[in-house]
């Protein structure tokens, strides 16, 4: 059955002249009453009473304009919505960020996505570490991730964002604070609280490389998974550690950050996906993500 068979019903039902539906739909009244007659014969039911004086529904008109008006809509919706997932705007995404990357950004990001997508549907996991996050988003845990470089699986996009310098989080009344700078070398009889190296942490190896390239011998204490946890063991008086300057965001009493005294030293940070991803609202989440960030 063609569409255009149906909205001409339509425009005929609501109208009741054949004349005005005809110039409603911008077409010739002939064309029209042959599209109706056509429409009749196909369904082997009459849907119009006509006379010379007015035109009516039959009991068969009246069901049928109901059902009419229904599938139009749904064809109607179905229109929008595929626009709608061409533009990007409809979806789901799940996104999850390394722990400097959850408080520094995914206040912003999470309010500023939902802002300017609305029809897509966010999912937000924090304090992932780097590896956690490459094996979800091989598996589809995650559609994006906030991470921190080097990625050496192919699989992956890799995407640049910004590159971030490194502070030390020192207790509040260790004789450290008193400093305006930290090097590495003032760390050597300190306690070092450090991601934990089991599960491959990408701050692990930057931290440690830092004493290697130093020459000095590192007084690792306490390995932890999350960076919260990390600060909060600062906190504790239980050591000093080596973050992401974003982390200073986690403003935990009892807690000092000090510029590293190599102030060249910097991570970056970077947004991955697994490589073939051609979603619309994926590709538009990364240019929203690239732009905040």
């Amino acid at each position: 059955m063609d569409l255009r068979h149906l909205r001409y019903f339509v425009a005929v039902a609501e109208e009741l002249h054949f004349g005005r539906a005809a110039e409603r739909l911008t077409m010739a009244q002939p064309p029209l009453s042959q599209a109706i007659r056509r429409l009749e014969t196909e369904l082997g039911v009459p849907l119009l009473r006509r006379s010379t004086r007015r035109v009516d529904l039959t009991d068969a008109g009246r069901a049928y304009l109901a059902r009419a008006r229904r599938i139009l809509a749904e064809v109607d919706e179905a229109a929008h919505e595929a626009r709608r997932v061409a533009a990007g705007a409809v979806g789901h995404l799940a996104l999850g960020c390394v722990g400097s990357a959850t408080y520094s950004l995914l206040p912003a990001l999470s309010r500023d996505l939902s802002t300017e997508l609305p029809g897509v549907d966010f999912s937000f996991r924090g304090e992932m570490l780097v590896p956690d996050q490459v094996a979800a988003l091989r598996t589809g845990e995650i559609d994006l991730a906030l991470l921190r470089p080097p990625i050496a699986d192919l699989s992956l996009t890799v995407l640049p964002l910004r590159r971030d310098r490194l502070v030390v989080a020192v207790p509040a009344r260790h004789p450290l604070s008193a400093l305006a700078r930290v090097g590495i070398a003032e760390l050597a009889d300190a306690d070092l609280i450090v991601h934990s190296a089991d599960r491959r942490s990408v701050m692990y190896d930057v931290v440690l490389g830092l004493f290697r390239d130093a020459g000095v011998e590192p007084r690792v204490r306490h390995e932890v998974g999350e960076t919260s946890t990390l600060v909060t063991l600062v906190a504790g008086g239980l050591g000093v550690a080596v973050v992401p300057e974003p982390v200073t965001a986690l403003a935990l009493e009892g807690v000092a950050y000090r510029p590293l005294a190599r102030p060249s030293v910097t991570v970056d940070l970077a947004i991955a996906h697994r490589t073939g991803r051609t979603e619309p609202h994926l590709a538009r989440a990364v240019s929203i993500i690239r732009r905040i960030v």
